[in-house]
């Protein structure tokens, strides 16, 4: 899902031809309109899959759910079909069981920024269950992972935008993120379990670690991370994903809409969508470092895939660069038959692209922290497709595919912090918004959601006008 009035823009000025214009020609090759009603989109322009990365399966099939479809409605209420219930477990708001303390939701939304920090973040949006203890499969007890995209800033404070303070910032930041609480079953309901552990939250205040190629790149340095290797916060937690040794991958969305440029936008930040004004949040006016005119380098430390163990409570979570900087949308992991992870991952923005993630050493089932540097070494593709039904995942390493420094690419660690700009130049295929990417468990048949491009079919004119731009 995406939180951004800015979606239907297009950033990318390539002159790559969009997947409509592929498809259009696609079916003009099979001779116009004959037996299209039966073509489908992801067998007309199946992607190899024969690349390592991509598991064998062994699942049957076992039918439908079974349950009676919800009718229409424009109602505004849950609606769930017959002999089914909806609850409410978790509010923004609520005290997540933290054992420093439990504030308590005030309605009047009198609530302190230090007590959001302690309390469910804003906005939920993707989210994973892990079974308690670790190692178990059961279903009674566990830890919800939940991410908190944005804020409405309108009802976090009492007075609303008026009055705006550092106060207001650092309550709208602790809002955001993540929140991890631990769940049980009683008696057939559930419950969040309060104190707890396991409880905490992850904010755009908490310290994060930078891993991977793009850790410690210049790029990365800013006055108070010298080092470009620790970041404060993650932001637009939009959709998620997990590992296979039980780790939380959220996926930083629309992250450049926190930003603005007081000075002159560089190319980077234009092709990521950093505006000159601020879009609404405001945290630059007293939280600088949004300020992108007098920290360059900071818009480049987010639009991360950032991991996090959420049975360790006082370990840091890890932006893991070796898988792009983007507007991430999900992110769906499947095992090779040598064992090796693959990421599947969508750029969530209008004519952006599909890209995957292949690690290059195998998991280790038997020891969960062998893998805790898996995502950090590997190689990071972009999907092509072509109008003759066939496609390529592309790699999007330096050297390679004219990604090169006299093509502009320093290094591998630029070539990730500037994704967007190698799969531009590597002739990446646009597509309208990847969203949610799935694997089919038995057949390893990968599917992506493509959402609300407004300008679908407006490619060619969009390369034309970029072309004379």
């Amino acid at each position: 899902m995406s939180h951004n009035h800015n979606d239907g823009k297009s950033l990318n000025r390539s002159i790559n031809p969009s997947f409509h214009d592929i498809l259009q020609l696609r079916l003009l090759r099979r001779d116009a309109l004959k037996g299209a009603a039966s073509l489908a989109v992801a067998g007309a322009f199946p992607l190899s899959m024969s690349l390592t990365g991509c598991a064998t399966g062994g699942l049957k099939r076992t039918g439908m759910l079974g349950f009676s479809r919800v009718p229409l409605s424009m109602a505004d209420n849950v609606r769930v079909p017959d002999g089914y219930t909806a609850t409410v477990l978790l509010s923004w708001g609520d005290p997540i069981g933290h054992s420093s303390g439990s504030p308590a939701f005030k309605h009047d939304a009198s609530n302190t920024a230090d007590e959001q920090a302690l309390q469910t973040g804003m906005h939920h949006d993707g989210m994973h269950y892990f079974p308690l203890p670790h190692g178990d499969h059961g279903s009674v007890n566990g830890l919800l992972t939940i991410n908190n995209e944005y804020t409405d800033d309108g009802l976090l404070h009492t007075d609303g935008f008026a009055n705006w303070s550092a106060e207001k910032v650092r309550k709208s930041q602790n809002a955001h993120g993540v929140t991890i609480v631990e769940v049980r079953d009683r008696n057939g309901k559930w419950e969040v379990v309060r104190p707890s552990h396991y409880a905490r939250r992850i904010s755009a205040r908490t310290p994060i670690a930078i891993s991977g190629p793009a850790a410690g790149a210049p790029q990365m340095q800013t006055t108070a991370d010298p080092s470009g290797r620790e970041v404060l916060g993650t932001l637009n937690n939009c959709a998620n994903g997990y590992t296979p040794w039980s780790t939380y991958l959220t996926c930083e969305e629309n992250w450049d809409s926190y930003f603005m440029n007081s000075g002159t936008l560089t190319p980077d930040q234009v092709r990521n969508g950093i505006p000159p004004r601020g879009r609404g949040y405001r945290w630059e006016e007293f939280d600088e470092r949004f300020d992108a005119g007098k920290h360059p380098n900071e818009p480049n430390r987010f639009g991360w895939v950032v991991e996090i163990d959420p049975y360790d409570p006082n370990s840091k979570p890890v932006k893991r660069t070796a898988l792009g900087r983007f507007s991430h949308e999900g992110a769906c992991h499947t095992l090779g038959p040598d064992g090796r992870v693959t990421v599947y991952m969508g750029d969530d923005r209008a004519f952006e692209y599909i890209y995957k993630f292949v690690t290059r050493d195998a998991w280790n089932p038997r020891d969960r922290d062998a893998n805790r540097h898996l995502l950090d070494y590997g190689t990071l593709y972009v999907a092509q497709f072509r109008d003759d039904g066939t496609g390529a995942w592309v790699a999007l390493t330096h050297g390679l595919n004219g990604l090169t420094t006299a093509r502009g690419f320093r290094d591998q660690a630029d070539v990730l912090i500037r994704t967007r700009a190698a799969a531009d130049t590597v002739g990446a295929t646009p597509m309208d918004r990847p969203e949610w990417i799935a694997v089919h468990p038995a057949t390893q048949e990968v599917y992506c959601t493509l959402t609300n491009n407004v300008r679908r079919g407006a490619a060619s004119e969009r390369a034309r006008t970029h072309r004379g731009a």
